[in-house]
């Protein structure tokens, strides 16, 4: 089955064709580890694992590359400001090479909270630093860099298809336009090498062939990119800030270098908002995966819920869409429970029920293949189970996709209600829910859970009725 990807470079959705057969080249920006990653920021790591286990899930290998920016990312995107890593350091009282290595760990444990599927290569930019002075070398050779006060700059004059990602040469907002060209020749330049400022003692530089200093942003992706994927490669990811600068300048400087386009297609995550505004670290509006879980809401949940949107669609995120997410994910998980195995449902020999599960996974692989259209595969499942025409195995399958540890929810032991003690306001909940329930007085009953939920318990439906666990 063809495989659907939008693709942020040509504005549509292209068939997907590998450089090389069932094989897929895949470059995901990585965290700048200086602070805790948000759950905005988090919402592109989840889209770029859907793809990933999408391409699985369709046959291909992928050899997955992702960064770690310990160096050079400056406050402001457009190469003004501090270094994130050295002001992170002054306010946490840690070197920066411990801040570094702290929030790096701090990341990868969010991944895992996720049930994110690690990279095969992680990369950080203090260990490619070789890498960087090389790529500036080669573009200084032919002829697209200069040199100013502050450091070495891309001249992006000297490339007429400059911006052709962000679509620059059509919109008025052009990257760089925030600050003052200075010494830099347009406003659209970049640097690839900073100088360390005078009378000042960086904790990260390095000598080069231009002075002591420290890499650009941009270029730190572009050399470890093209060493561990080739000058080509298939599929480049981030969220859509990175389009009108990094990932802009990412194929300037590339394509400068190699006269090659660095990725075929280019994807791109939408924003999580809170009211109107996308979620910033600079902003009120940050929160982290521990603050779920210290409300008490699994991480899985806010996976659960970012499943529920497109990728490249905005997403608001409110603490009442969460908590529905949390109680849609537990009905999920007790509705597998009640699934029918594979040897169950062949065991009464009903071909009928076998040819409508082939056809619910044959429409399962075009939902995820078009454009990774997983709400509406959540909405086939749904449909599934409450007709009764998908077995456990299946679901299970699914899930490769969702990754949602279903199986190992399966595999769970609660604990007997006998074994809790209950106080008396809590077991009245309980003996309304079953009776709600027996009723079907369906409403009534998820208020009910809601509120056990809410007072701490996790709910769980069997046949003898409500069970709890803390």
């Amino acid at each position: 089955m063809s495989i659907y990807l939008f693709n942020t470079l040509s504005r549509r959705i292209e068939e997907f064709k590998s450089i090389k057969k069932n094989k897929v080249g895949l470059y995901t920006c990585g965290p700048t580890v200086y602070n805790h990653a948000h759950i905005g920021n988090l919402r592109t790591y989840v889209f770029e694992d859907v793809l990933k286990r999408s391409l699985q899930y369709n046959d291909f290998k992928i050899k997955h590359v992702m960064n770690i920016t310990d160096v050079g990312h400056l406050t402001d995107d457009a190469d003004t400001g501090e270094d994130k890593m050295e002001k992170g350091s002054a306010r946490e009282g840690k070197t920066a090479w411990e801040l570094a290595e702290f929030y790096t760990h701090e990341f990868r444990l969010d991944l895992e909270r996720l049930n994110i599927i690690e990279p095969a290569i992680w990369c950080r930019a203090t260990d490619h630093i070789k890498d960087q002075i090389n790529l500036i070398k080669k573009l200084e050779k032919k002829g697209f860099t200069y040199a100013t006060s502050d450091g070495v700059y891309f001249d992006t004059s000297k490339l007429k298809d400059y911006g052709k990602l962000a679509n620059l040469q059509n919109q008025e907002l052009r990257a760089g336009v925030r600050v003052d060209v200075g010494d830099k020749k347009n406003t659209t330049d970049f640097a690839l090498w900073k100088f360390s400022p005078k009378l000042q003692k960086r904790q990260m530089e390095w000598k080069s062939p231009w002075g002591v200093g420290f890499p650009g942003w941009h270029i730190e992706c572009s050399a470890m990119a093209t060493k561990y994927l080739g000058k080509t490669f298939d599929i480049h990811c981030g969220g859509v800030d990175h389009i009108p600068v990094h990932h802009t300048n990412e194929i300037a400087q590339s394509e400068a270098a190699y006269d090659e386009p660095l990725a075929n297609y280019w994807m791109h995550g939408e924003f999580l908002l809170m009211g109107s505004d996308k979620m910033a670290k600079s902003g009120d509006n940050f929160v982290t995966l521990r603050t779920l879980t210290e409300k008490e809401i699994s991480p899985l949940a806010y996976r659960f819920l970012l499943l529920q949107t497109h990728y490249r669609k905005q997403l608001t995120f409110s603490w009442e869409a969460l908590n529905a997410a949390q109680t849609g994910l537990t009905h999920l998980y007790n509705a597998a429970k009640k699934l029918k195995t594979k040897k169950e449902i062949l065991s009464n020999i009903d071909q009928k029920k076998n040819d409508e599960e082939n056809e619910i996974k044959n429409k399962f692989k075009e939902f995820i293949s078009d454009d990774l259209n997983i709400s509406s595969a959540l909405g086939l499942v749904w449909d599934a189970i409450k007709n009764d025409k998908i077995s456990r195995e299946t679901l299970l399958e699914f899930d490769q996709i969702f990754g949602l540890k279903i199986k190992e929810e399966l595999e769970k032991k609660p604990e007997p209600i006998s074994e809790l003690i209950i106080p008396k306001e809590i077991a009245d909940l309980v003996t309304k829910r079953d009776e709600a329930r027996q009723n079907k007085e369906w409403n009534i009953s998820d208020e009910l859970r809601l509120k056990l939920e809410a007072a701490g318990y996790k709910v769980l439906d069997t046949k003898d009725g409500t069970q709890l666990t803390k």
